[in-house]
């Protein structure tokens, strides 16, 4: 990776070969006297490329000989264009105007979106995207995605895990609001508890994230930003009903309290209360499933003040009965009667933040975070008993501000996150608190036309983890119209939930255990690695059509892992890891607007992740090394006077054979080959609006009626010593078809 740090080193070399055009913006006091003009707006125009007036009202900008109109305007001015045929100095008066310009842009609203100017490769996946599927809570939000991996972690549960660079999500930072959420207690069924239509938008960072959010993000961070309450419908609802006897319910009721006061009353149900065994091995092919979901949000907003802050009280209660047909959780439960597990689960939630913006110094603010949620799961999987008990309690202070002018920003601030945990796994206690404060500095360098950077450092101390330093780098380079090369460099460190992060291996007959018992947490070492990423992406016209490519490449190296290995069948063993492990990842997409109001998406992904177990250095098990993604959407065009609209997407996927841990050593009719075959489904989905208020919708998922046969290994035996639910690597329950309705008044 020297190739990936000299780039980096010498990136900010272009920064300064460029011309640049200086000035200071004035306007008139009463006394007639000019004064500065801080914050007002300086563009080229038809460009991207602008900068902000500093707090003596100059500004700096890029130059070219091509850029010839320049664009001064703030709010409460009359906005002027200047000529320019050469760089020098200018010196404007900007008149204080009573009248505002009315622009209107008329644009169609994309789905999904990459930003070109930022340092970070992120992608925004809008409500708009989240519509073309069931997206019935988080864990269902990324199916029309190629960057995010779905798959299930076992076959009795009914639990969906995804992956990123080739990665399961404990590596994946997952905030709410950029609040951490899902993580410890809830890794591995947290997902489900965020309805989605609760979901205004997504943010997907892939490599390392900003050392603003924490120290342990490794392969990306995953950001859901939810419905405001200023800003979502007066009343929603969201009715869902689908062949696998699963109904749902979303509601949503928002109102203005006062001028200022907004608030919203959020409230999910699902319901599964029917049996279904379509591959006759005994086994519930879905569990039964009830949940309660009710979120209370406040948003106070006050901009000639400068201020915005929201406050959510959150109660989930979450159940889930899996196991055999004729399992009774009332005669049945941790006895042999039958094989049976129940997943009962309490969870409360409290967030806050506020933000503060100088209304006469805007690029000034102050942001506070604050979160406490207390965790309560009391769950069995057959003989194999886990509780766990997680209070969490998170804060951050932001310090926004510039340097010298906007092309320079920094962030600093302060974070502190106390977590405790008690847990009771393989017949035994496991209590500890973890405690840690840490500071940050972030610098944001953007020349405002083809130059970001930015570099962050985090100093952390924490009680099991000790002191130590996050640094973290992102810079964009765009040479050309329409471009942005990207490269990222960054440090991850967390402390692995091993029980709570892998609940799977409940679900199995095979013993558990912890090896090297010298670490601070459950006897193991911390979690460390470095990740490592180079991006490219090109947008240009195709036929008179939009069109963009993307490459990425990623790679995440441990200098340290606890090791899940499922090598020998008959044992789950944990360790610290002694050798290399790497995950390496490869995608490349192409999106393309083929005609109006028809979009398609493909993607290709190679992976290569590897592991150095006691046996040697493996694949990692399940993990497919090609993929190929492939989504059309197409909506027709709605009439002038008119409302109603049809709307279709179809996804495919195809992952290629997926390595299974060995099971060389199970009798004979317990063995499994070495892979598995290969996978392709195809997912459907088409709504009809009505009117602004009312539409309905069908769809499909794996239409084709793939199905894994016998996903459970020892299903005939599920107390013997062959018994494992965990090889899925495609779908459990064939064919599932949906329907819904979605109702508003705005």
């Amino acid at each position: 990776m020297k190739y990936v740090l000299y780039i980096l080193l010498m990136l900010p070399l272009f920064a300064f070969s460029q011309e640049t055009l200086e000035g200071i913006i004035t306007e008139k006091t009463d006394g007639n006297k000019l004064f500065p003009l801080a914050g007002a707006n300086v563009f080229w125009l038809d460009t991207s490329v602008g900068a902000v007036t500093d707090i003596d009202g100059k500004f700096s900008i890029a130059y070219q000989p091509s850029y010839t109109k320049l664009v001064i305007s703030f709010v409460g001015f009359k906005t002027d264009t200047l000529t320019i045929t050469k760089p020098k100095f200018i010196k404007h008066l900007l008149e204080a105007t009573s009248e505002l310009d009315v622009i209107t842009l008329t644009a169609r609203k994309q789905a999904t979106s990459r930003s070109y100017m930022s340092a970070q490769n992120i992608m925004t996946i809008s409500s708009d995207e989240l519509l073309k599927a069931a997206c019935c809570n988080l864990s269902e939000s990324f199916e029309t995605n190629p960057s995010i991996d779905v798959n299930f972690s076992d076959a009795v549960t009914g639990t969906r895990q995804i992956k990123m660079l080739g990665l399961t999500s404990k590596y994946i930072l997952i905030t709410t609001e950029n609040i951490p959420s899902i993580r410890g207690a809830s890794q591995a069924y947290g997902l489900s508890f965020i309805p989605g239509t609760w979901v205004e938008s997504i943010q997907i960072t892939k490599g390392a994230g900003s050392v603003v959010n924490g120290f342990e993000s490794i392969a990306g961070q995953i950001n859901a930003e939810l419905q405001k309450p200023s800003k979502d419908d007066r009343f929603f609802v969201n009715a869902y009903a689908s062949a696998n006897g699963r109904l749902e319910l979303n509601t949503h009721f928002n109102t203005k309290v006062s001028e200022k006061w907004s608030t919203g009353l959020y409230l999910h149900g699902n319901l599964r209360d029917e049996k279904f065994d379509k591959n006759e091995d005994t086994f519930l092919d879905v569990p039964l499933k009830k949940q309660i979901n009710v979120m209370n949000r406040w948003q106070y907003t006050n901009p000639e003040k400068g201020f915005v802050s929201f406050i959510n009280v959150r109660y989930l209660n979450d159940q889930n009965q899996a196991g055999q047909l004729n399992f009774d959780p009332d005669t049945d439960r941790l006895t042999t009667n039958a094989w049976g597990s129940e997943i009962n689960t309490e969870r409360f939630e409290v967030s806050a933040k506020a933000g503060y913006v100088n209304p006469e110094i805007p690029w000034r603010s102050l942001g506070v975070q604050f979160a406490f949620s207390s965790h309560n799961q009391d769950s069995y999987f057959g003989l194999n008993q886990y509780d766990i008990n997680h209070n969490s309690v998170y804060s951050n202070v932001i310090y926004n501000s510039i340097i010298s002018d906007s092309r320079h920003k920094i962030k600093t601030g302060l974070g502190f996150t106390y977590d405790h945990y008690d847990e009771f796994a393989i017949g035994a206690d496991f209590e500890r608190s973890e405690r840690s404060a840490g500071a940050f500095f972030e610098y944001a360098y953007d020349d405002l036309d083809k130059l970001t950077i930015t570099a962050g450092l985090r100093f952390d101390t924490h009680n099991l983890l000790g002191e130590f330093i996050t640094p973290r780098l992102h810079a964009r380079y765009t040479p050309w119209e329409k471009s942005a090369f990207r490269a990222s460099i960054g440090r991850g460190k967390r402390s692995a939930n091993i029980f709570a992060e892998n609940q799977s291996i409940f679900a199995t007959s095979r013993s558990v255990n912890i090896l090297n018992s010298n670490g601070n947490i459950y006897g193991l070492d911390p979690e460390i690695a470095w990740n490592y990423g180079l991006s490219y992406l090109q947008g240009f016209n195709l036929f008179g059509r939009k069109a963009d490519i993307t490459f990425d490449f990623y790679v995440t190296d441990f200098q340290n892992q606890v090791v899940v290995d499922w090598e020998n069948p008959q044992e789950v063993n944990f360790y610290n890891l002694d050798g290399d492990s790497f995950a390496n990842s490869f995608q490349v997409e192409f999106n393309y607007n083929v005609f109006e109001n028809f979009d398609i998406r493909t993607a290709y992904k190679y992976y290569d992740v590897q592991t150095q177990y006691q046996t040697g250095r493996l694949a990692k098990p399940l993990i497919p090394t090609h993929r190929f993604f492939a989504n059309a959407s197409y909506e027709t065009h709605v009439e002038e006077g008119k409302t109603s609209q049809w709307k279709f997407d179809l996804t495919y996927n195809w992952l290629s054979e997926q390595r299974f841990s060995s099971t060389i050593s199970n009798p004979i009719a317990y063995r499994l080959p070495e892979e598995s075959p290969t996978v392709g489904t195809l997912n459907v989905q088409v709504t009809k609006v009505f009117s602004p208020k009312f539409e309905v919708y069908l769809g499909g998922e794996n239409i084709t009626n793939v199905r894994q046969s016998d996903p459970i290994l020892g299903a005939d035996d599920p107390f013997g010593s062959n018994f494992d639910t965990t090889f899925v690597y495609g779908p459990i329950f064939g064919s599932m078809y949906y329907a819904g309705l979605r109702f508003k008044i705005k």
